[in-house]
């Protein structure tokens, strides 16, 4: 089994690489979308889309903790570099919380009503999504980003 610690440094990383990737877009692009990709999100929507991720099922599925989440908001939040970055890190900081505090055999304390709660039978289940989602959304920040820089050189 995974240990806590390893598995935050993977968490880590994942976040390590959204702030590299943001900055790398910087306040010109962080609020752009892809073009030609209908549905594409911004940088800046990535990033507040996972943190709002991580804050609901780490700390209000896994804990009871309720955090306040608007999912469609999420996708059309945009602001400047530091505030993206700064978004990150309060994740962060409430990621490594959350997983310090739960018992990865132990149930959710408050189980997702919105998906098949058996899929998320443990705390450590939760945990994954987590991870799962930080992965996921992270490819689609390494395109997105792509597609943005070599928009703006192909000009």
């Amino acid at each position: 089994m995974i240990t806590r610690d390893s598995y935050l440094d993977f968490c880590d990383a994942a976040l390590d690489a959204y702030a590299v990737l943001t900055r790398e877009l910087g306040d010109s692009r962080v609020n752009a979308v892809a073009p030609g990709f209908a549905g594409s999100n911004s940088a800046f929507a990535l990033v507040a889309h996972v943190v709002g991720v991580m804050g609901r099922w780490g700390r209000t599925v896994n804990r009871g903790i309720v955090v306040p989440r608007d999912r469609d908001a999420e996708f059309t939040a945009s602001g400047t570099v530091e505030e993206a970055l700064a978004l990150l890190e309060a994740g962060r900081t409430r990621l490594h919380e959350d997983v310090l505090a739960c018992n990865p055999t132990e149930a959710p304390v408050n189980p997702p009503t919105d998906r098949d709660g058996t899929a998320y039978a443990t705390q450590g289940d939760v945990l994954l999504h987590v991870y799962e989602e930080l992965a996921q959304h992270l490819g689609q920040l390494e395109v997105t980003r792509d597609v943005l820089l070599s928009d703006t050189e192909a000009r």
